[in-house]
């Protein structure tokens, strides 16, 4: 393994940040290249902990001659996310500098299928930057992992509805619970930004064999060597079903028998209607009813009245929901993927 630091300037004279970047050489030019990256919201952390139990077993894979598809890993794709702390809280989901959502915005191939890169030297802010070299390295990669997570919630992924059903394998091999599938966007994040550029690169169209997903490695707080292993041998499993790996120990994997897959326009974000203190009444992974009570908002504790009832505007699977336990009127409380489109989907990113 091949392991590289890459600087990237800041605004002001006297800041840098370090991009680390790992390649590993296959011995097979026709074996499926592989981009992984994790931590572009620096303050999820499932991603990078699933990584660090994984790179041992590509080195190992690469020293025996089992390598037989290259990779390229970013296990902290976000250094300019990772430096922000305001009064010891992380702030790595947004840029402090633009208020710009660090997934967000990422340069697209325009109508003619011509995209547009900012030069390392280009005078544009660090995450501008850093966002067009995050694409520059996952390019000609027809494999691209986003690991992110959520507050709270189960195993799920993002995925184009052109790659599924054939991107099942990763969603059996992570042991994942549900899958939403999109077709359209309008927020710019890494995996469409990523997946626009496979698109325009394919040839007559042909996307087989291609993978790119935004990966949620369940919720903030899930990070703990139990889990990570568990992440990094489901992550392992997947590159030897698809040929990047030699291991006749593996063994293809399936769907778990109560797997979710549904549009994201089925996806209801359900919304606070006070602000206060949340109690929940169902946890991520539970399946609910319409009508069913999912969670209060007390706004004036012990008086009467003094909770909101929330209940679930139809019948659905808890995908995630808010980890921290005060909540605005009007944030997002859960995610509840419905058995039915839900009246108020938009096109683009479920939240901020």
């Amino acid at each position: 393994m091949k392991t590289e630091t890459e600087t990237l300037a800041g605004e002001t004279p006297g800041i840098a940040y370090e991009l680390v970047v790992h390649r590993l050489e296959g011995s097979d030019a026709s074996a499926p290249r592989v981009y992984i990256q994790a931590a572009l919201h620096a303050d999820e952390r499932p991603g990078p902990a699933a990584l660090h139990y994984l790179i041992p077993e590509l080195v190992r894979a690469e020293a025996e001659g089992r390598l037989l598809g290259s990779l390229t890993l970013v296990p902290q794709a976000n250094p300019i996310g990772a430096a922000q702390h305001l009064f010891s809280q992380h702030m790595g989901r947004f840029s402090t500098g633009n208020r710009i959502n660090f997934n967000r915005d990422f340069p697209i191939p325009d109508e003619t299928g011509l995209r547009r890169l900012d030069a390392p030297s280009a005078a544009v802010f660090a995450d501008r930057r850093l966002k067009s070299r995050l694409l520059a390295l996952a390019d000609d990669h027809p494999i691209v992992l986003d690991l992110h997570c959520d507050d709270e919630g189960v195993q799920y992924l993002y995925i184009p509805d052109r790659l599924w059903p054939e991107m099942e394998d990763l969603a059996a091999c992570l042991d994942a619970e549900a899958v939403v599938l999109w077709n359209a966007g309008s927020d710019c994040a890494f995996e469409e930004a990523a997946f626009a550029q496979m698109v325009a690169q394919a040839r007559g169209g042909d996307l087989k064999g291609h993978c790119c997903t935004t990966v949620e490695l369940r919720g903030q707080l899930d990070v703990d060597p139990a889990t990570a292993r568990k992440d990094a041998d489901g992550l392992y499993r997947f590159l030897v079903m698809r040929g990047v790996i030699a291991d006749d120990g593996a063994t293809p994997a399936e769907l778990r028998a109560d797997f979710v897959a549904k549009p994201i326009a089925n996806v209801e974000m359900i919304k606070a209607p006070v602000g206060g203190t949340i109690l929940y009444h169902v946890v991520p992974g539970d399946r609910v009813a319409a009508g069913q009570l999912v969670a209060e908002v007390v706004a004036r504790p012990g008086e009467p009245g003094g909770a909101a009832q929330v209940h679930a505007p139809q019948p659905g699977y808890v995908l995630t929901r808010r980890a921290r336990r005060f909540i605005r009127m009007g944030d997002d409380l859960l995610k509840l993927v419905a058995d039915q489109p839900s009246p108020s989907a938009r096109i683009g990113a479920l939240e901020d």
